[in-house]
């Protein structure tokens, strides 16, 4: 084998350490995908890959999204940049991206071009781990629960006192309903959880978004997070099945940039 992975915390994380040539040239790409789903979080430390070897190399695990310059969006508040930076405040919440798609997206990778001074990580809630370690009669109740995602609920925590036209602009994104647990394929179970987690499906809605409340609290417990302390030219990949992630708060003015390479999804939210 021509990697070496280091176990970042007990429960999620793992470091790799590769050659830039090994990594492009995918003969490792299986034993790489296995390791972000057993771990939900693989990263490769100042591998300072440019754009086109970012989008090659994420074609090696899956098929890319045509999103962004050629596979490359730009995660960043500037709107010189990034038309859409207004909607990008929701990543200091906790999430999953896609969740308002019957398929959320497989995996992302995400690499840092400009670091803010102070804060910018990003956090990363194993909600495999999550789910495994619930009382088996908690399980069994919160296998049959549904909930309903909306864009409006994780933007009205940003902007509590919204305008007409942001509200028009939410609503083009319909509600979807998905499972609480997500049963894969591979026969593990994950929690789906975070902001756009509006409401429990025929439950009171105060007592929906408390179970919610409750969950996310205890899926974001210090044993299921890894939080990444970015280094120009990192490289994280993240499981979107698997993980909910956020960044830490920075000052919106600090010119921040990442480039992000988004994976279709492969699997169906069940």
């Amino acid at each position: 084998m021509t990697l070496t992975a280091i176990n970042l915390t007990p429960r999620i994380g793992t470091e790799i350490r590769a050659s830039r040539e090994t990594l492009l040239g995918g003969a490792e790409a299986a034993e790489i995908r296995r390791l972000l789903e057993d771990r939900g979080i693989i990263a490769f430390r100042e591998l300072n890959f440019d754009g086109e070897q970012q989008v090659a190399f994420a074609k090696t695990l899956g098929e890319v999204i045509p999103q962004g310059e050629k596979g490359i969006y730009k995660v960043t508040l500037d709107k010189k940049e990034n038309m859409q930076a207004d909607y990008l405040r929701g990543a200091f919440y906790w999430h999953i991206d896609g969740s308002t798609d019957d398929t959320p997206t497989r995996a992302s990778l995400l690499s840092a071009r400009k670091l803010a001074p102070v804060g910018g990580h990003t956090e990363f809630a194993n909600t495999y781990a999550a789910y495994d370690a619930l009382p088996e009669d908690e399980k069994k109740y919160l296998d049959q629960i549904k909930v309903v995602h909306t864009i409006e609920a994780v933007q009205s925590l940003v902007y509590p006192d919204p305008t007409p036209e942001q509200r028009e602009g939410w609503s083009r994104y319909k509600p979807k309903t998905h499972p609480l647990v997500w049963k894969h394929q591979s026969g593990r179970k994950s929690l789906v959880l975070g902001s756009t987690a509006s409401h429990v499906e025929g439950m009171d809605l105060k007592d929906g978004r408390a179970l919610l409340f409750r969950l996310e609290q205890w899926a974001t417990q210090p044993q299921f997070v890894y939080q990444h302390q970015w280094k120009l030219g990192d490289l994280v990949i993240w499981d979107n099945t698997g993980t909910m992630h956020r960044v830490t708060p920075y000052d919106f003015d600090s010119g921040r940039m990442m480039h992000r390479t988004t994976l279709v999804g492969e699997e169906r939210l069940m």
